[in-house]
């Protein structure tokens, strides 16, 4: 199962379940699933994280020091299996997107609720989104892809 999680930027929340999802799978003995992320927009292409993302994630043991954002592609759409959207927006935007002829799912990521963006925010904001996040990525390891 080949996933890809999208918001924005690829600056807060995508990464972060990007590098969740990897380590979660990893303890967990999870074989056949692969994770990326990506933008929206081309705002942070190739920039790091946000720091207060890559703050939240060493606060609870996982490293998103090497992560680098980028923009999402029309392959992008070709290449995953499911594309995980952080908010409604995101998932509609990308259906705007999606290249003609491509039947890949687009889900929100936490089936019927949304990640609130922790950009504009406080340090809160992100500790939120971590769990948001893990709780999402262990409903979608134990679903078998069904999406969050």
């Amino acid at each position: 199962m080949r996933v890809l999680f999208v918001d924005a930027g690829n600056y807060c929340r995508s990464p972060v379940a990007e590098i969740v999802a990897r380590a979660l799978a990893t303890r967990a003995g999870a074989t056949g699933w692969t994770f990326s992320s990506a933008g929206l927009k081309d705002k942070h292409a190739g920039d790091s994280a946000d720091p207060r993302s890559i703050a939240a994630c060493a606060a609870r043991g996982y490293d998103l020091t090497a992560f680098r954002c980028r923009e999402i592609t029309a392959a992008d759409f070709a290449a995953h299996d499911l594309v995980l959207a952080m908010d409604r927006d995101n998932a509609a935007q990308l259906e705007a997107r999606r290249p003609p002829g491509s039947a890949v799912p687009i889900r929100l990521f936490l089936d019927d609720r949304e990640v609130p963006d922790p950009y504009y925010g406080g340090d809160d904001g992100f500790e939120a989104m971590m769990a948001q996040v893990e709780e999402g990525v262990r409903a979608l390891l134990g679903g078998g892809g069904r999406g969050g």
